[in-house]
Parts: C-alpha cells; structure tokens; sequence
C-alpha cells in the first residue's frame, strides 16, 4: 500500500509539474502578446501623431499657396498697371524729344536767319 502510495504521489507530482509546466508556456505566449500589444500601441501612437503633423503641415502649405497666388495676381495687376504707365510714359518721352528737334530745328532757323541778316547787313560786298 505504501508503494501505491508513492507512485500516486509520484504521479500527482510529475501531474502537477506537467501542468505548472503547462500554464508556465500558456502564460510566456500571453505575456508575448501582451508586450506585442503595447509595442503596436506605441508605435500606433507614434503613427497618429505623425499623421497629425503631415495633416498640420499640408494645411499650412495648402493656404500657403493661397496666399501666395493671391499675393501673385495682386502682383501681376500691379505689374501690369506699371506696364500701361510705362508705356505712357514711353510715348510721352518720344512726344517730347519730338518736340525737342523741332524746337531745335526752329531754334536753328531762326539764328541762321539772324547771322544771315547780319551778314548781308554789314558788308554786302565783301
């Protein structure tokens, strides 16, 4: 009886240390997955925050571009309206130099007349 008992002992134990043995790798797997968990979840974090940021980014540039095509077809109005004042002022500047050689001209003229007057007033014969 005593030798039955040993070996129901025996059994119960090795029993027992199979099962320990059991939940030991049962629990090594839960824990992986638990650690895996937190890892997907930080780097998840990490992502998002990421995600935020580009959306962030994108937004300052998008109005960024509306700013500057505004500031760009403010710009191409003013360039064209220095464009119509340049040409104006072109044409004014031709006008006037026009109006310098036939001023010129005239001018020419007239002290041409005057030294041909006094040329033929003082000595006609020499």
């Amino acid at each position: 009886m005593k030798k039955r008992s040993w070996i129901f002992a025996g059994l119960l134990l090795v029993a027992g240390f199979t099962q320990a043995q059991a939940q030991a790798q049962a629990q090594a797997p839960v824990e992986d997955r638990s650690r895996t968990v937190q890892q997907g979840q930080y780097r998840a974090g990490i992502a998002h925050r990421e995600l935020d940021q580009a959306r962030h980014d994108a937004k300052l540039a998008e109005q960024e571009v509306l700013n500057l095509r505004d500031a760009h077809a403010a710009a191409q109005q003013q360039a064209d309206q220095r464009k119509r004042e340049l040409d104006a002022a072109q044409k004014a500047l031709a006008a006037a130099r026009a109006r310098l050689s036939a001023a010129r001209q005239a001018y020419d003229r007239e002290v041409n007349a005057v030294d041909a007057a006094h040329r033929g007033g003082k000595d006609p014969g020499k």
